[in-house]
């Protein structure tokens, strides 16, 4: 059953974000996969944004150039990460649960309930596991959903602001605790979607963009998709090393041991950290992004498709 709850496309053009009305594309939609189990699907309007960090954004990283990225074609983006649900309904299997960083068995048990709730977003399934979970849905489904481009997912997170968070450029308080690592298997939506009306783009877990990693062009771009392989060829014919990883995004908080008085994370982001025992917590941005291996590393994931 469909859910329409309203109609708008806004499309980006050169200079001037102009809000046009369009027909016949719902702005959010229920999609079934099985009685009771399915996910919503929200649409995201075409336009333009400044993807990466100002140079003045507290604790950026040196690959967050920022540039001008002009994204032609709405899209469609799953409201909530893929839950365990919806991730077995559709594999016919339970996702698996990664190590646990803790060292009581009380601990351990709690947090793998937590894991294990049927409205948490799978945690550790790998980017080749997810291809697998994306031709299921489509056979079954008859579409034509996949990951989102990286640019297509920080558009999405930052919902047409400009701070380092979709709701500002701090943390608040209430959820520093929320954030913490070892609380990202929540239920989602539990706090405040953005502006676009999607959830947990912050907070939960890493979630699997379709690019290899790479670095950003430091100029204006229209429909990036990332670098084409995790290598490149030269004049000569010789390969090279590109990229050793697909990239992820969102995430809520980091922990980075303390070694001196003095931390320096090299590439990593932070916004902001509280010590905990001999670890640091840092919270990532809408612009925060890091690189994982297809197959040995894992993380969460959303999907989108391209509006017709």
């Amino acid at each position: 059953m469909k859910r329409v709850l309203g109609i708008a496309v806004v499309l980006g053009l050169v200079g001037v974000l102009t809000v046009l009305a369009q027909e016949g594309q719902p702005k959010e939609l229920w999609v079934s996969v099985s009685p009771g189990i399915g996910f919503d699907i929200v649409l995201i309007p075409a336009g333009k944004f400044m993807m990466g960090s100002p140079n003045s954004q507290k604790g950026r990283c040196n690959d967050e150039t920022q540039h001008e990225v002009v994204l032609t074609k709405p899209f469609y983006m799953m409201k909530y990460p893929v839950t365990n649900s919806l991730w077995a309904t559709v594999t016919g299997y339970t996702p698996p649960i990664f190590p646990i960083p803790f060292q009581s068995k009380r601990e351990i048990d709690k947090f793998a309930g937590n894991i294990m709730s049927n409205e948490a977003p799978v945690a550790s399934v790998s980017c080749i596991a997810v291809q697998n979970f994306i031709n299921i849905l489509n056979k079954e489904t008859k579409d034509t959903y996949r990951l989102p481009t990286e640019a297509e997912w920080e558009y999405a997170c930052r919902a047409n602001t400009t701070t380092a968070y979709s709701f500002g450029d701090s943390v608040p308080p209430e959820l520093i605790k929320a954030w913490d690592c070892n609380k990202w298997h929540t239920k989602v939506g539990k706090y405040k979607p953005n502006a676009f009306g999607l959830y947990d783009m912050h907070g939960l877990n890493f979630e699997w963009c379709n690019d290899w990693y790479g670095a950003y062009p430091n100029r204006a771009i229209t429909d990036p998709k990332g670098p084409a392989s995790s290598v490149v060829t030269d004049a000569k014919g010789i390969a090279t090393p590109k990229s050793t990883g697909r990239v992820v995004r969102g995430g809520g908080a980091e922990e980075y041991p303390i070694l001196i008085k003095r931390i320096d994370f090299g590439s990593d982001k932070f916004e902001e950290y509280r010590e905990k025992g001999d670890v640091v917590i840092s919270f990532n941005s809408s612009a925060h992004r890091k690189q994982l291996h297809s197959l040995n590393d894992y993380a969460g994931f959303r999907l989108v498709k391209t509006a017709k």
